[in-house]
């Protein structure tokens, strides 16, 4: 497809998405994400339907969003290689839960929590529009941001 051609030659950030509802809680490896608005500021994420983590987010009322290094490559694979149909995720991987139960991963440059404030259809995925409630202190970079360059050879957990 000619859309592709376009799309090839864009190098995402890579994001792990963390959602809880009631006792579910799943994470996944995103690289659809951006901020959408300055005022009121919020940004998209973009989950596939086929993910686990689409089914917790649909029923969630808020989301975490956190930013990797290429350090956290380790973090890419458990979270974009691994599903949470057939692994707990969290229990490899240091994390506690904010405030609002959202699941907080440790050990990545920065993270927010928002408030899922709307959710629309993208076809074979749900954007979910966030305003943020909660915020880290960003840490030194380590490294540059892990982007979709970086893992292109991870097997994904499940298919788009």
């Amino acid at each position: 497809m000619e859309f592709d051609a376009f799309t090839d030659v864009l190098d995402y950030p890579l994001y792990v998405v963390t959602a809880a509802a009631g006792d579910r809680y799943s994470g996944c490896l995103v690289g659809f994400a951006s901020q959408c608005s300055i005022d009121p500021p919020q940004f998209a994420v973009w989950l596939s339907k086929a993910n686990h983590t689409h089914g917790v987010a649909s029923d969630a009322s808020h989301l975490g969003v956190h930013v990797l290094d290429r350090h956290n490559l380790d973090l890419a694979a458990l979270f974009g290689s691994l599903t949470g149909d057939d692994v707990d995720k969290f229990e490899r991987v240091a994390w506690h839960r904010d405030g609002t139960g959202v699941p907080v991963v440790a050990d990545v440059r920065t993270w927010f929590v928002g408030r899922i404030v709307s959710r629309f259809d993208g076809g074979d995925h749900t954007g979910f529009v966030l305003s943020p409630v909660g915020v880290s202190d960003p840490v030194p970079a380590p490294s540059p941001l892990l982007s979709f360059s970086d893992v292109q050879g991870l097997p994904p957990g499940h298919p788009a």
